[in-house]
Formats: C-alpha cells, sequence, structure tokens
C-alpha cells in the first residue's frame, strides 16, 4: 500500500487534440508543501481537477489519502479542501454566510473548527457582513481558503491560488500556508509565479502536460550544471538580439532590468566582450550569478 498522501501514477488526460497531461507521475508525503510550477496550459488545472474527482483520467491511476479518485471519489471529497483557480462562492451571501453554508455542508461549524482558521478569519472578520463580490482580491482569497478549511481536510489543493493578487497579499498568503503546514496539513499548491518555488518542500516543474524536473528548489537550481551571466546596456533591445546571434550562446533571454545569458560550453567571457565592443556597446554590465528556478525552467524546457 502507497502511503503518501498524494500518489499519480502515469496519468494522461487530452481534450480532443489537446494533450493537457502526458504520463504525469508524482508523490506528495504527508505534511508537504509541494508546489506545481508553470505556466498557463502546463497542465496543472487539469490535475487538480482529476485529483478532486472532478475529471477523470484518460488512463493512468491516482490516490488521495490512499483513497482512489475514481472509486473514492465520496470519501475523498470529505477530506479533501478545494479552492479553485478561479473565486467560485455565492457572491450575493456575505462573508459569514458563505463560510457558515460550507461549515454545514459537511456536517459541521464555524465554532468546531475555528482553531484552524482563526489567523486568516481574523483578517476578514471585520467584513463579515459584506457580499463576498465586493470584496478586494486578497479578501476573497482569504475566504475562499477559510471555507476550503472548514471542514478540517487532510489535504488541502490550492489552484493558482495568488493569481492576480497584490505582492503583499501574495507574501500573507505563503505565510498562512506556512502555519497551516505546521497544522500537519497536506499541501499541494499550483503556481505560474517562479519565486513562490523557494516556499515550497519539493517542486515539479510542469510545461505541455509534462513534468520536466521533480526536486526540492535548491535541487532543481543545483541540477542546471551552469551559471548563467547576467548582463546589462543602455540599449537592452538591441544588446538581446545581438547576445542571441552570438555563436558561443546557449540561450538568452530577458529577466528584469537585465538579460540572463547561458553560454556553450568553451565560449569565454572575454571573446563575448570583445564581440560586444566591436558592435558599439561601450557600457556592458556581465557578472556571473546563482541559477533561479526560471532559469532552470528555461533550461529544461
Amino acid at each position: 500500500m502507497n502511503n503518501n498522501s498524494i500518489h499519480i501514477e502515469q496519468v494522461s488526460k487530452s481534450y480532443g487534440q489537446v494533450q493537457a497531461l502526458d504520463n504525469i507521475s508524482l508523490d506528495v508525503l504527508p505534511g508537504e508543501l509541494f508546489g506545481l510550477i508553470g505556466p498557463d496550459g502546463a497542465g496543472k488545472t487539469t490535475l487538480f481537477r482529476i485529483l478532486t474527482t472532478l475529471l477523470i483520467a484518460d488512463k493512468g491511476t491516482a490516490t488521495v489519502c490512499g483513497h482512489d479518485v475514481v472509486r473514492d471519489y465520496k470519501q475523498i471529497r470529505l477530506l479533501a479542501g478545494y479552492m479553485p483557480g478561479r473565486f467560485s462562492l455565492y457572491q450575493d451571501l456575505s462573508v459569514e454566510e458563505n463560510l457558515t453554508f460550507f461549515a454545514t455542508v459537511f456536517n459541521t461549524s464555524i465554532k468546531e473548527n475555528y482553531d484552524l482558521i482563526r489567523d486568516i478569519y481574523v483578517q476578514i472578520e471585520p467584513f463579515k457582513d459584506r457580499r463576498a463580490g465586493a470584496l478586494s482580491g486578497g479578501m476573497k482569497q482569504k475566504l475562499a481558503l477559510c471555507c476550503a478549511l472548514i471542514h478540517k481536510p487532510s489535504v488541502l489543493f490550492l489552484d493558482e491560488p495568488t493569481t492576480g493578487v497584490d505582492p503583499v497579499s501574495r507574501k500573507e498568503f505563503w505565510d498562512m500556508l506556512d502555519r497551516l503546514k505546521e497544522q500537519g496539513i497536506t499541501i499541494l499548491v499550483s503556481t505560474p509565479y517562479m519565486d513562490e518555488a523557494n516556499r515550497c518542500d519539493r517542486i515539479a516543474l510542469m510545461k505541455g502536460g509534462q513534468c520536466l524536473s521533480i526536486d526540492t528548489p535548491q535541487g532543481i537550481r543545483d541540477s542546471m550544471g551552469i551559471h548563467p551571466w547576467s548582463i546589462r546596456s543602455t540599449s537592452m533591445f538591441h544588446l538581446l538580439l545581438d547576445l542571441r546571434e552570438y555563436p558561443g550562446t546557449q540561450s538568452c533571454y530577458a529577466f528584469g532590468d537585465a538579460h540572463h545569458l547561458l553560454l556553450k560550453e568553451g565560449a569565454e567571457k572575454t571573446h563575448l566582450l570583445d564581440y560586444l565592443h566591436k558592435k558599439g556597446y561601450a557600457d556592458i554590465e556581465m557578472e556571473l550569478i546563482e541559477p533561479t528556478i526560471e532559469d532552470c525552467f528555461m533550461q529544461f524546457g
């Protein structure tokens, strides 16, 4: 018997000619905060819907807390909490009415499980009589998390919970997840934000319905095996084009206020600088840096 909180083996799903998931296999350990990291269209939401029994895979098997997602869907719906990417609560009901409704559905009450949501609910309690549809993005997010937790789930599924939310609310949300993990809840979260990967115990980089790599954030960075160069100039657009034309370039892409450059084996910095000086650049800033999760994603992808 598999003792992992989530076990996925060779799961595939297609929509017509579109292959949403292609032989996905991964395990999430009990009490782990596991992240699915990838852009839109990577297959994250499809995988969430399969694990939360809302969708049936074309092939492969998956279990949540030892329960099969097809055969044991009723048990899974009782022990899992699910926060979909799109705000799906009742917008005409107040904050308190939404929370009371979801507690009642699971035959419990706000009072019975208040300890689990206290740290989150105190932030939205001043607005408990406000309609959910009138809340800000960050407040909607907190209410949705409270509703997903009110029945004290063993596993929490969060599908892109911070998309469209301001940076302060994003940080607050991840701080909440750290506290929930301390209470023994297994958390599977998806995000398109590469920087959020560092808040997870382990991550899976996903693209085109496939897992490119599964490891700790540091393990994935270490596996890259090469350090990128951060390079700047006053003419960043033309610099990007010239770097991509340089014969020693493996890859180059814009990254914030700099370009991240990977050189082919044997290519040297001095030769590159000579090339750029001949192109008319006199203000090149270039330094070797530690790879980020996004650098790894670009290389693996």
